[in-house]
């Protein structure tokens, strides 16, 4: 899941660089999602498997 925000990123910057500010917003906003996304399922399985052991 990191792996696509990281993608979603780029494709934002290179579409910031060539005047796409729509796509770049949208692409931005979607690499945003998926990296709270990634965040909170790391962070709840940091958790679980601390109380598991």
């Amino acid at each position: 899941m990191l792996y696509y925000a990281v993608i979603f990123f780029i494709v934002a910057i290179v579409a910031a660089v060539f005047g796409f500010g729509g796509i770049a917003s949208a692409s931005a906003g979607i690499a945003q999602i998926l990296f709270f996304v990634f965040l909170a399922l790391f962070i709840g399985t940091l958790i679980l498997r601390a109380i598991r052991s």
